[in-house]
């Protein structure tokens, strides 16, 4: 879940890091990246953070709930994937899941059919052991949301919480793929970063509220090691890219929801907070029905 195989930081052009043992940040750049060296850095990043991450954020993500992001809307209270009675005789497929959280309450109701599956190997080993502490097995692919090894129509419902999407270069090969192995009828979920928060820095703040850059620049945020190798990659796309690739994928979109901030969530979270989340929205959660 949220960029992470599991759940991943969500963040806006930089990743603010609040336990001591991530990564140590590269030198920032902004350039374009293509699929293969964005996929490499992710799983790197994502198996040096991993420890980090469900320290810092597991609690928050609980072992077997379903949070769509930072703002802390729950699949139990928006049930943007349908009924849990429909759901129960579906099959699902969470793309970025890391340790598996939302797939593990899919489960946890009921739902027999869920598969979950991450970049990082290590998000996986989280999961597994959360399946162990729980007596409650998901199974888990590593695998990268830009190439699925699943057959055509395999899936009734694909769902994504801030996995995988925030983190490909090409926004239309993502959905095409998510779109390939969802069965006519089916539904696509997903979570990401909203695109407006791209123009403004990861402050949570009332410093925040500064517009730094042009929400049009399209140039992927990148941290790169001595020799220039990206060792952390996030990608920009305007809510027109994520909106033109649904209809370019053959999906109808259904809705586009922005959670507001609730009353009594005083969470920090990166560039999340309850400063700047009353004013202005931190993410998009996009539905969309294949025909």
């Amino acid at each position: 879940m949220w960029a992470d195989a599991g759940r991943r930081p969500p963040t806006t052009g930089g990743h603010v890091q609040e336990h001591d043992d991530y990564p140590a940040p590269g030198r920032v750049e902004r350039r374009p990246v293509d699929a293969d060296e964005s996929a490499r850095a992710g799983r790197s990043w994502w198996d040096g953070a991993a420890d980090a991450y469900q320290a810092d954020h597991g609690g928050f993500l609980g072992d077997a709930d379903f949070v769509w992001c930072p703002e802390g809307l729950t699949e139990a209270e928006a049930g943007l994937l349908g009924g849990l009675d429909d759901l129960r005789g579906r099959r699902v497929l969470e793309i970025g899941g890391g340790a598996g959280q939302c797939g593990r309450w899919l489960r946890a109701q009921g739902v027999g059919e869920v598969v979950s599956f991450d970049l990082s190997f290590r998000q996986l080993q989280h999961s597994r052991r959360i399946d162990e502490q729980l007596g409650l097995r998901l199974p888990v692919v590593q695998a990268d949301a830009q190439r699925l090894p699943f057959a055509d129509a395999a899936f009734d419902t694909v769902f994504s919480s801030f996995g995988a999407f925030p983190f490909v270069p090409s926004a239309d090969d993502a959905l095409a793929e998510a779109t390939r192995v969802l069965r006519p009828g089916g539904r696509l979920v997903f979570s990401v970063t909203h695109p407006v928060r791209w123009s403004f820095p990861d402050d949570p703040t009332e410093h925040g509220f500064t517009v730094r850059q042009s929400y049009f620049d399209r140039r992927a945020y990148v941290e790169e090691d001595d020799h220039g190798n990206a060792v952390y990659v996030e990608h920009h796309h305007t809510v027109g890219d994520w909106v033109r690739g649904i209809a370019g994928a053959g999906l109808v979109l259904g809705d586009l929801v922005e959670p507001e901030w609730p009353p009594g969530n005083d969470r920090v979270w990166g560039g999340w907070g309850p400063v700047r989340g009353r004013m202005i929205p931190g993410t998009a959660i996009f539905s969309a029905d294949k025909p």
